[in-house]
């Protein structure tokens, strides 16, 4: 079995494995009907806000359904960005995929945080679990990259010291 796996990696990929298909769903729902696709559960409390308390017009809340949708496909581009990097032992070693992860849980944590408080204001307690589970799970995945010491650079131990002695340089005069 292979131990060459952070806890922050494999952690990634678990989140990516839920927020690629629900975030990817949830957001060609709002690119095809924008109005229908805000008011479907997973947006609903974000809807009720901006009806209730914006007052926005029907255009404007078209904007703001295409704009929250192109926050989520963000997130999943990022996530796939990342399970694309960790497919590489090298890159997942050294830690070269934590960017990517970084970015998605960074923008994915404000798209819930904001749900979240929305949520709150228009009383959907159903809509408010969802967002305060989202974040908790973001932030818990963030909380591990933080705090997991940095990858050590792999060692080449085939090279050896009686190797090294015999390509040092030996200068002209030394007879």
């Amino acid at each position: 079995m292979s131990t060459n796996w952070r806890i922050s990696s494999f952690n990634g990929a678990l989140l990516a494995a839920y927020f690629i298909p629900t975030w990817t769903i949830v957001a060609f729902k709002i690119m095809i009907s924008p109005i229908h696709g805000l008011y479907e559960r997973p947006n609903i409390a974000v809807a009720l806000f901006i009806s209730d308390h914006l007052q926005l017009a029907a255009m404007t809340t078209v904007r703001f359904a295409w704009l929250l949708a192109l926050g989520k496909l963000t997130v999943v581009a990022f996530f796939s960005i990342f399970l694309v990097f960790i497919t590489r032992a090298s890159i997942r070693k050294t830690g070269g995929c934590d960017e990517a992860l970084a970015i998605a849980l960074a923008i994915g944590s404000v798209i819930s945080f904001a749900s979240m408080v929305m949520a709150s204001q228009v009383g959907e307690t159903a809509a408010l679990r969802l967002h305060a589970t989202e974040l908790l799970i973001l932030l818990g995945t963030a909380i591990v990259l933080l705090v997991e010491r940095p990858a050590r650079p792999q060692i080449d131990r085939s090279v050896t010291s009686d190797d090294l002695s015999l390509q040092q340089s030996q200068l002209p005069y030394n007879g």
